[in-house]
């Protein structure tokens, strides 16, 4: 059976490489998945040497935005999930929300705080992660 879903992802890799394509066959259950950079040839990626594989809106992004650290009061998105901050061991932080909470694979996927993010989601493969904390959702000061 054929996947008609395709998504276009970003794999960064532990060691730095990067890889930006469209995949056809991204299931976390299974050790690899096929990234098809644009007209380059197909590229087998094997999740288990990824930092993070970046599923998002577009490939090129936007370099000059900052990602947001926060959570928005009311972002309807947080319904039923643990909001989280990752910190990768190269440093880098995440913050988002999950719905397993600790996650209970190696790989589990996050959605970014940022409603501006050019990250749909990400799946973080819990081996590059130095540590993954629960957070409260931080609320607007009340008016005066």
């Amino acid at each position: 059976m054929v996947n008609a879903m395709s998504n276009q992802v970003v794999a960064r890799y532990r060691d730095g490489r990067l890889v930006k394509g469209v995949s056809l066959d991204l299931d976390p259950t299974k050790p690899t998945c096929h990234v098809r950079p644009a007209g380059g040839k197909v590229t087998e990626v094997k999740l288990v040497e990824l930092k993070a594989l970046f599923l998002v809106k577009s490939l090129d992004g936007n370099p000059a935005h900052d990602e947001a650290l926060i959570f928005e009061a009311n972002d309807r998105r947080s319904s039923g999930s643990t909001k989280i901050e990752v910190t990768f061991q190269d440093g880098e932080r995440l913050v988002g929300f999950t719905n397993r909470f600790p996650p209970n694979r190696s790989l589990y996927y996050v959605v970014p705080a940022d409603l501006k993010s050019n990250n749909i989601r990400i799946l973080v493969n819990s081996e590059a992660v130095r540590s993954i904390e629960a957070m409260e959702l931080e609320q607007e000061p009340a008016p005066e």
